[in-house]
């Protein structure tokens, strides 16, 4: 986590204003989700968007799996929750997107998924070993897990430190895809067990 930045991200954790900054247009020229997603969902793939916010990438996502797949929206917030239903309908993807309410300190969920997302959310969870504990249950054989932190928030010794968190709750690095304004991430299960 970073600490400098915790107490910002609380005041300023998805409200209306910051998901309209988010989910705008122009954010399509510099992190366009099908590109960011493209080469890691394919379609019938099973995938979880941790922190979906208003569902910018949930969208994209459940496109991307088609009709045969499932994408599981996960946010704290219910008002969220309520908007990615609201644009799943109006683009006719809802019958590909289960919503989940998390609690603060916990994900709660069982799925099983072949692709998990996580995009600038990791530096605001209260304990990331418990966390990533958490999304390796949740991958499946063979999955992958993309860890995306901005680089305004996040410095290369946070996410270093981020990234090493992962790796004490069983998951480990495959490769560091560059990502405009980001540090970045794809990580899998370790062959070796977790530390307790």
């Amino acid at each position: 986590m970073a600490p400098a930045c915790a107490e910002s991200c609380r005041v300023c954790r998805y409200s209306p204003w910051s998901a309209v900054m988010l989910d705008n247009g122009l954010r399509r020229l510099f992190q366009n989700p099908d590109r960011i997603l493209r080469p890691y969902l394919k379609p019938g793939m099973a995938a979880i968007d941790l922190g979906c916010g208003t569902g910018y990438f949930t969208l994209a996502m459940a496109r991307l799996a088609g009709p045969g797949g499932r994408v599981t929206a996960v946010d704290l917030q219910q008002e969220m929750l309520d908007a990615v239903r609201e644009k799943g309908w109006r683009e006719g993807l809802a019958d590909r997107i289960r919503l989940h309410r998390c609690r603060e300190d916990m994900l709660d969920l069982a799925d099983q998924a072949d692709f998990v997302l996580a995009f600038y959310m990791v530096h605001e969870v209260p304990d990331p070993v418990r966390f990533f504990r958490e999304v390796r249950a949740l991958l499946a054989p063979g999955g992958k897990f993309l860890l995306v932190e901005p680089f305004f928030h996040v410095s290369r010794e946070d996410f270093g430190q981020t990234l090493d968190r992962a790796g004490t709750a069983g998951l480990a690095v495959r490769e560091r895809p560059p990502m405009l304004m980001s540090r970045a991430a794809v990580l899998a299960r370790d062959e070796v067990p977790p530390v307790p």
